[in-house]
């Protein structure tokens, strides 16, 4: 006889057509005790990891995916429309497989990751009477477990139909472009643009930028263009001939006189003065 199949969150017994699959499992995940969000963007992880009483122990966390077939639709084709599917995030111990809280996902909101690290996350566990509720806080060890939680949690919005309004009125435009433009897009593809025989093309270039003559007409300068930019370019006028040029005697100052020239002055002025500086002297 085959074991019964569990509900994870609730513990109930389910039908024996009922269908699970695990979508992650994590053997080493720690618990914490959040404090309320002082933020709007959201939850910070450094504040429940800096005081060592908010951990409250270390578990093992499992996405579990159920799908119950419903009275006279296909169980065997499992995405058959005419089934409930439902997805629960199961923190349990690691030893015993006792449950300690079960988050059922039913919006991408039950699972918010943390502001300042890719490992750590913000669930909200549901009690399994449903009437109470708490918000726990889950870090992983490594970045790959923590990367692949949140891969099994896209993988579970995919399944639970988890989209946004932006995305399906996105999708449902689309299609109905594709529906509704398809007759118009058919004619268009059956029209004929090829030339047949003995058709030409003639191509009028006149009174464009393109044409023979007005590329000419560019490329000749005018006149009055030329004669503007020579005279702006113009040399100043040579000097006048009565100009008086400049003199080498007025340009340069004579030379002083050398130590010679002044003690021969000095003597002709003692031998007009009378004295005779003869061989021997005035009194020899």
């Amino acid at each position: 006889m085959e074991p019964a199949i569990i509900d994870p969150a609730t513990g109930r017994a389910l039908p024996a057509d009922a269908i699970q699959r695990i979508l992650h499992i994590s053997r080493a995940v720690h618990v914490y005790n959040i404090p309320p969000m002082t933020s709007t963007r959201g939850h910070t992880a450094a504040t429940w990891t800096e005081d060592p009483a908010r951990h409250i122990f270390t578990c093992r966390a499992r996405i579990i995916e159920t799908a119950i077939p419903r009275p006279g639709s296909d169980s065997i084709n499992n995405n058959d429309p005419a089934q409930d599917v439902k997805v629960d995030v199961i923190l349990e111990d690691a030893g015993t497989g006792q449950l300690f809280a079960a988050a059922p996902y039913t919006s991408a909101a039950v699972v918010e990751p943390a502001l300042d690290s890719s490992r750590f996350f913000a669930v909200r566990v549901t009690d399994p009477s449903g009437g109470r509720r708490a918000l726990l806080g889950l870090g992983f060890e490594e970045r790959s477990e923590a990367f692949d939680f949140s891969i099994a949690l896209q993988e579970a919005q995919k399944a639970l139909g988890l989209y946004s309004s932006s995305d399906d009125t996105a999708g449902a435009g689309m299609s109905k472009g594709k529906a509704g433009g398809g007759g118009q897009q058919q004619q268009q593809d059956k029209k004929d643009y090829s030339l047949k025989d003995g058709e030409t093309i003639t191509v009028n270039l006149s009174g464009t930028k393109f044409g023979r003559r007005a590329a000419a007409r560019t490329q000749e300068p005018s006149p009055t263009a030329g004669t503007a930019s020579l005279s702006s370019f113009a040399l100043a006028p040579p000097p006048s001939a009565a100009a008086p040029a400049p003199t080498t005697s007025n340009a340069f100052l004579p030379p002083p006189p050398s130590a010679q020239e002044i003690r021969a002055q000095k003597r002709m002025s003692a031998q007009n003065l009378g004295f005779d500086d003869g061989k021997f002297g005035e009194f020899a």
